[in-house]
């Protein structure tokens, strides 16, 4: 998973999202789920799963977006062990690789 993804690219199988951000493959399929059911990724049978299109939001909605994101994470990452540096690392490592 490098580089930035745009709206029609390939989005990483749960397996490999859950290889790579190093959670739970239930973890991952929840989270695909999610952005599934928020308009994020379009799931087409034969295909696969997709980035959609971006939505017309507001940034009040972006924002309550990424507060239950945040959400999720914090509360896997504690079920897990994890510390927040291991959390925070993970996070810019995987954001430098989305830049």
């Amino acid at each position: 998973m490098s580089g930035q993804l745009k709206p029609g690219d390939a989005f990483p199988s749960v397996r490999l999202l859950s290889k790579t951000l190093k959670i739970n493959v239930n973890t991952a399929h929840k989270i695909v789920t999610q952005l599934t059911a928020e308009g994020l990724l379009e799931v087409h049978p034969g295909i696969g799963t997709v980035v959609a299109a971006p939505s017309a939001s507001s940034p009040a909605e972006r924002g309550r977006l990424l507060k239950r994101e945040l959400e999720q994470l914090v509360v896997e990452a504690k079920k897990v062990g994890l510390e927040l540096d291991d959390v925070t690392a993970a996070i810019a490592y995987h954001w430098a690789q989305l830049s």
